[in-house]
C-alpha cells in the first residue's frame, strides 16, 4: 500500500513540477525564437525585416500556436537611491497577453490603443519591483546601454510575477519603438519572433523544419537551448523518479516475500497434512499464492485509495508550499494520468506475481512425516 502511493505520488508530482516549470518559461520567451545570424552574443539583438515568405511560413505551419514579434535591449533601472541592471523587451499590439495576465499580481498590461502613452508605460516583475521598492503606479527614469547612455522615464502599469528567477530579474516588458527609435531602425525592423507551439512534446522536430526552411540571414533557437540550464535540471529529476521507484518496489517485494514466508512456516503442519492426504506440490502452491495475490490486491486497493486521495487533495486545495525562490514554484505540483495509475499498478501486480513464484516453491521441500511432526 505504502509503496504503490508513494510511487504514485512521484510520478504525479515530478510530472507535475516538470509541467509548471515548462510552462513558466514557455509562457515568458515562447517555445522557438527566430532571430539574425551574425556574430552578436550581447543582450540587444540584431536588427531585421522578416521577408514574406517567412512569416508565410510560420502561418501556414499547423503546429504553431502563434508568434509574435520582440526586441530586446540592455538597460538600467534608477528608483529611490537604487539601480538595477535588467533587459528591456519590446513587444507590440500583437503580443499574447494569455500568460501574463494569469501571473498579474497588480496592476493592467500594456495598452497598446494608445499609442501616445503607450511607449511611457512597462511593465515589471515583482522580484524586480520588490528590490527598487516600486509598485503599480510608480515612475521612474531607465538608462539605455549605448553610446552615449540615454535615458527615458517610464511609469509601471503592472507587476507580474512569473516566478522564474532567472527571467523575473532579466526582463522588463515595453513598447518596441522605443527601442526601434533609440536605434534608428526601420518600422518594420524587428529584434526576434518568439513562437509558441500547440504541442511541446514536438519542440525538436518543429524547431529543425522551421530552421531548414528559414531565409539565409536567419538562425533559430529552441527555449531549451535558450536556458539549458532549467530543461538540464529537469531532466535529473527523471533520474531521480526511477531511483524512488525502484527503491519503493524492492521494499514492496522484499515485505511480500516475507510475508508469504510466514505464512507458509505456520501452516507447515497443514501442509503436511494435505500432501498426506494426496494433494501435489503445485496445489498447494496455488493456495498460498492465491493467499499472497489476496493481500496484494488489498495493498493496491488501499494504495490507490491513499495515493490518489492525497495527489487530488494536493491538486485542488495546494495544501502543501514551496519555497518558490528555491523550486521557482509556491506549491507542490500534481499531475496525475490514468494510463500511469494504470502502469503502476499493473506493474506491481506482474512483478509480485513473477517475484513470489520463487518463496512458494518452498513447499514442495516440505515432507508430509517431518511437517506433521512439526510444532
Amino acid at each position: 500500500m505504502l509503496s504503490l502511493a508513494v510511487m504514485m505520488l512521484s510520478v504525479a508530482i515530478i510530472k507535475g513540477f516538470k509541467t509548471e516549470i515548462q510552462e513558466k518559461v514557455r509562457g515568458y520567451v515562447g517555445d522557438i525564437r527566430i532571430f539574425k545570424l551574425d556574430l552578436n552574443n550581447s543582450f540587444e539583438l540584431s536588427p531585421f525585416t522578416p521577408s514574406a515568405q517567412t512569416i508565410s511560413d510560420l502561418k501556414k505551419n499547423k503546429d504553431i500556436a502563434y508568434f509574435q514579434s520582440y526586441a530586446t535591449k540592455p538597460g538600467i533601472i534608477s528608483a529611490n537611491d537604487e539601480v538595477e541592471g535588467i533587459n528591456f523587451k519590446g513587444i507590440d499590439k500583437t503580443f499574447n497577453w494569455t500568460y501574463i495576465s494569469k501571473h498579474l499580481i497588480s496592476g493592467r498590461v500594456i495598452n497598446f490603443t494608445d499609442s501616445l502613452n503607450a511607449t511611457k508605460e512597462i511593465m515589471i516583475s515583482a522580484y524586480t519591483a520588490n528590490r527598487l521598492r516600486l509598485k503599480a503606479g510608480d515612475n521612474f527614469i531607465m538608462y539605455f546601454v549605448q553610446d552615449p547612455p540615454r535615458k527615458r522615464p517610464f511609469k509601471i502599469v503592472g507587476i507580474y510575477d512569473i516566478g522564474v528567477e532567472e527571467i523575473d530579474k532579466g526582463f522588463v516588458l515595453g513598447d518596441i519603438n522605443i527601442i526601434r527609435r533609440l536605434n534608428n531602425w526601420k518600422p518594420d525592423q524587428i529584434g526576434g519572433i518568439e513562437i509558441k507551439l500547440k504541442d511541446f512534446s514536438k519542440l525538436v522536430p518543429v524547431s529543425d523544419e522551421i530552421y531548414l526552411n528559414l531565409e539565409m540571414k536567419l538562425k533559430s533557437e529552441s527555449v531549451q537551448e535558450y536556458f539549458p540550464n532549467i530543461f538540464t535540471w529537469l531532466s535529473l529529476l527523471d533520474v531521480n523518479t526511477r531511483v524512488l521507484l525502484i527503491l519503493m518496489m524492492i521494499v514492496g517485494v522484499i515485505n511480500m516475500i516475507t510475508a508469504l514466508l510466514i505464512m507458509i512456516l505456520e501452516r507447515t503442519n497443514m501442509i503436511g497434512m494435505l500432501k498426506a492426504f494426496g494433494m501435489t506440490n503445485y496445489s498447494v502452491m496455488k493456495i498460498f499464492l492465491y493467499n499472497a495475490l489476496y493481500l496484494v490486491g488489498i495493498g493496491l486497493l488501499l494504495g490507490n485509495i491513499l495515493g490518489l486521495g492525497l495527489g487530488f487533495i494536493q491538486q485542488f486545495t495546494h495544501i502543501f508550499k514551496l519555497d518558490q525562490s528555491n523550486y521557482y514554484l509556491a506549491y507542490v505540483p500534481v499531475e496525475i494520468h490514468f494510463s500511469d495509475v494504470l502502469v503502476l499498478n499493473i506493474a506491481t501486480l506482474v512483478i509480485c506475481v513473477l517475484v513470489l513464484v520463487l518463496p512458494s516453491m518452498l513447499v514442495s521441500r516440505i515432507s508430509p512425516l517431518k511437517a506433521i511432526r512439526f510444532k
